[in-house]
């Protein structure tokens, strides 16, 4: 057998049983759990980083597998937001069953939805201290404030941000978007 063709046989075994795994005819009736086995993703059965609840199991499988805890206790999104969020990671690749969406999206609805803030009067001017009290009022209601440190964009990149969070349903004003995108830009831009 030529060289080159030795080296193409195995590879071709791997697509072909991926395929017969994950393939359009789906000829293995394989759980979710046998799935990410049968694809080499570690699973993790016991982590102290997500809250017990209904659900839980599910999130430690396909979540735990590629991120870490933090990741998820950091977002405080709404169900409509964990509906988004769930999907994304199933088109990007995570093992989720049909029939786990559901009991996945309700233990996030249910241990990480939004905080309530009370209702304040939006700060007026655009003084630093006015973006700050946005972003403690806005931001920090859904996220924690690692979150926001974690990342050091250019204005540029705080405006695409702030606008993608209200496309996902963040509740500013058009009239405290600057401030709140000038004390970002300020207090967490790149490192230099």
């Amino acid at each position: 057998m030529p060289r080159n063709l030795r080296r193409l046989v195995p590879i071709g075994l791997l697509l072909a049983l991926a395929w017969l795994i994950n393939g359009p005819l789906g000829v293995l009736d394989l759980s979710a759990e046998q799935r990410a086995a049968a694809q080499g993703v570690e699973t993790h059965q016991a982590s102290a980083d997500l809250p017990d609840g209904p659900g839980v199991e599910i999130a430690r499988r396909a979540c735990l597998s590629c991120h870490e805890a933090d990741l998820i206790v950091s977002q405080r999104l709404s169900r409509a937001g964990w509906v988004r969020e769930v999907e994304k990671m199933v088109r990007w690749g995570a093992v989720i069953a049909d029939s786990e969406k559901d009991p996945l999206v309700d233990y996030f609805t249910a241990q990480f939805a939004p905080r309530r803030v009370a209702a304040a009067p939006p700060p007026s001017g655009t003084t630093p201290s006015a973006g700050e009290a946005i972003f403690e009022q806005r931001c920090l209601s859904c996220h924690e404030a690692d979150l926001t440190r974690q990342q050091r964009l250019s204005r540029a990149g705080w405006v695409r941000e702030v606008e993608k969070m209200v496309r996902w349903g963040a509740v500013v004003p058009e009239a405290e978007r600057d401030p709140l995108i000038d004390y970002l830009s300020r207090s967490f831009a790149p490192a230099r």
